[in-house]
């Protein structure tokens, strides 16, 4: 299976940037960091300065605490919350147990989602599986997800068939969820809009 370890050698530098993708919105302090990922003070805070040196990081001083948080004007911004969210949380245990799940065509997870944003609406879907979906598996990864997240996922789950009929007949519901911003965890994003 494919790992941020891949194309990173530096674990501190991966822990440090699944930390802040896992949830972009959050906002840390340099002795929080060091709880969190579990490494030597020294090796987060030279991470922390290469991070913020490349412009994916930015910091502020606040008292005597130094606050680091994402910059979501850096141009790969959407490229690494798409590679952690496929490496990290819900989308890891979805890759991680793809042949539990059936045959899936596709899974897509909302911008909003990844980005630990509220939905606009109550019935946005956070959360799109098309294919031959094993529906027991699929509902325990979701309410382990929902309460790691403490709030409810909204999802939806179509055969392929349905989704092609409903993608075809310009269905509103299929519509709203093809004109959102996404990331794709499993499947192309080209396969799934044409």
């Amino acid at each position: 299976m494919a790992e941020l370890s891949d194309i990173i050698t530096s674990k501190v530098r991966i822990k440090i940037l699944r930390l802040f993708f896992s949830n972009p919105s959050e906002m840390y302090h340099v002795r929080g960091i060091v709880r969190e990922v579990n490494e030597e003070i020294n090796a987060v805070r030279r991470e922390l300065e290469r991070l913020e040196k490349a412009g994916i990081l930015k910091k502020e001083a606040r008292g005597n605490r130094i606050y680091y948080w994402v910059r979501d004007d850096y141009p790969m911004f959407g490229d690494l919350i798409s590679m952690v969210a496929k490496s990290t949380g819900l989308g890891l245990q979805i890759l991680s147990n793809k042949s539990k799940l059936g045959k899936i065509s596709f899974v897509m997870f909302s911008g909003r989602f990844v980005r630990y944003k509220k939905r606009k609406k109550e019935d946005d879907v956070d959360i799109l599986l098309t294919g031959e979906v094993t529906l027991p598996e699929l509902a325990a990864l979701i309410r382990a997800e929902e309460t790691r997240r403490n709030m409810e996922i909204n999802y939806a789950v179509m055969s392929k068939e349905e989704f092609d009929f409903r993608k075809k007949r310009r269905d509103p519901f299929v519509q709203n969820i093809l004109l959102g911003s996404r990331v794709m965890i499993i499947g192309d994003e080209e396969d799934l809009v044409s």
